[in-house]
């Protein structure tokens, strides 16, 4: 195909040009009707790109076909069967993917790393999770993705799950062996899905670990807005082979999928594979080359380690994306919530996650010499005022065990069956009726079905107070937490 095309992008300049006129939602009319203050922050050009997709780029039957044209693009350029457009992130995709091949009855493996969206798609569906464990590491206490090995344990106690599903690469930028993984589902004639939300870019370079289609996944859900270049919400999933019928999961999509979506985030999507066949090569290499030239830096800063070796192994992760610059700050005496914080306030500088003794510097094709210096410049301070900070308040950092709670209800009859408002010391021994889940990086460690343990419940407050985020709980300041009435 002619990858120099980009049919949602030409549509909308050719919209432009014919200065073509809906009395049809938005009501804004290409920012007519927007109030100034607005358009002073904004400015014009986004309202102008908000047009309907059909009775407006195209016309009212979509005859143009622009959407299908740029979706056949993206699955030429990456070499998938087929890809699909969602304005909606990977959370939607996610749901999609689990509602074509499981249904709504019967078991999915699925590893318990998995995202929060995954644990919202088994609400949903009324899925029973039959969890995959991750290779817990006791010295780093984090996840690495689970193995092969795990999948096909997991397989022989569940033989009649409809599909498997791993996240890879993990928030942390570590990566699965989805090789292995897909080779022991097709074994069985099973689908692999692969949550690959932060994986947009992984088939554009060589030096980048394996993308899931190259592995031989059946479905994998990319998230563009994370690692690539396009707007929030954008999502494309990707289906290969003859175990997901694509036009299923297609139909799954849309009943999830809004009816209104967002002209501007296609586009973005539309331009960005385009500059990824053309240009993903070259721009990558330099990202990656900047990325080592970075971690060298950091690991030079006194109480600064930048994880690397400690996360590969034969019993940890297969690999890692080097984009993802997972970075230990308690050699500062500081978490990394403070680290977080402090350099937001004296450097307005973000970084995409943290815990209690890392931040994760994510770095993309957009970062040059300009952008991490001025990282580096922020950490360098932070090194120097760490002495200054108030020493953390400690989290009760659970094993592996406790963290492995026993699955008794599925999780659609827990979160909408009937339930109570119990002090957190009275919910140890009960049933959780919702989620909770520390963010960034949106891994639950309570799912709605599972029972509470008293380390969990010691971990989550203490994390709470010492600055994590927890957005789901009813309670938000965990005095309390919603388990099931049920026994």
């Amino acid at each position: 195909m002619d990858q120099s095309a980009t049919p949602l992008l030409e549509a909308l300049q050719d919209y432009q040009r014919l200065d073509r006129y809906g009395f049809t939602p938005p009501g804004h009319r290409h920012g007519r009707g927007a109030d100034p203050r607005t358009l002073h922050v904004l400015g014009r050009e986004p309202f102008r790109a908000d047009v309907l997709v059909s009775s407006g780029l195209d016309d009212r039957s979509a005859s143009g076909g622009y959407l299908k044209s740029a979706e056949q693009l993206m699955a030429d350029a990456v070499g998938a069967d087929h890809a699909f457009f969602s304005t909606c992130g990977s959370s939607l995709s996610a749901k999609a993917a689990m509602l074509a091949v499981a249904g709504t009855e019967g078991d999915l493996l699925l590893g318990r790393d998995a995202h929060k969206s995954v644990v919202a798609g088994l609400v949903f569906s009324g899925l029973q999770p039959r969890w995959v464990r991750p290779r817990w590491d006791r010295g780093l206490h984090l996840a690495h993705p689970p193995s092969p090995e795990a999948f096909e344990a997991g397989w022989k106690h569940h033989p009649d799950a409809a599909a498997a599903m791993v996240v890879s690469p993990s928030p942390y930028g570590t990566c699965a062996d989805l090789e292995g993984i897909a080779r022991v589902c097709h074994a069985r004639g099973k689908p692999l899905i692969v949550d690959e939300a932060w994986g947009a870019h992984l088939p554009f370079h060589h030096d980048l670990p394996t993308w899931a289609m190259d592995a031989g996944a059946d479905v994998c859900l990319v998230s563009v807005h994370k690692m690539g270049a396009g707007f929030e919400q954008g999502s494309v999933f990707h289906v290969q082979g003859d175990l997901v019928d694509p036009s299923h999961i297609a139909a799954c999509a849309d009943l999830l999928m809004t009816t209104s979506p967002n002209v501007m985030i296609y586009a973005a999507m539309d331009g960005w594979r385009r500059q990824m066949v053309e240009h993903g090569s070259q721009l990558l290499a330099a990202a990656l080359e900047l990325s080592d030239e970075v971690r060298d830096r950091i690991e030079a800063l006194s109480g600064l380690h930048v994880l690397r070796e400690e996360l590969l192994g034969k019993q940890a992760s297969h690999d890692l994306d080097r984009l993802q610059v997972l970075t230990d700050v308690t050699g500062l005496g500081v978490s990394g919530y403070q680290a977080a914080d402090w350099l937001r306030e004296k450097h307005r500088l973000d970084v995409g996650l943290s815990d209690s003794q890392r931040i994760l510097i994510t770095l993309s094709m957009a970062d040059d010499v300009g952008t991490t210096d001025r990282l580096l410049a922020g950490l360098t301070e932070l090194v120097t005022a760490a002495p200054s900070l108030s020493r953390p308040a400690p989290v009760e950092l659970p094993s592996p065990e406790d963290l492995e709670l026993e699955s008794v209800h599925r999780p659609r009859d827990a979160f909408f069956g009937p339930a109570e408002m119990v002090a957190a010391q009275d919910a140890v021994g009960r049933i959780a009726a919702e989620q909770i889940t520390p963010y960034p990086p949106g891994i639950p460690v309570i799912v709605p079905g599972e029972r509470i343990d008293q380390a969990v419940v010691d971990y989550l407050r203490s994390g709470l107070a010492a600055g994590m985020v927890l957005p789901d709980p009813t309670d938000p300041t965990l005095r309390t937490l919603r388990v099931s009435s049920r026994p």
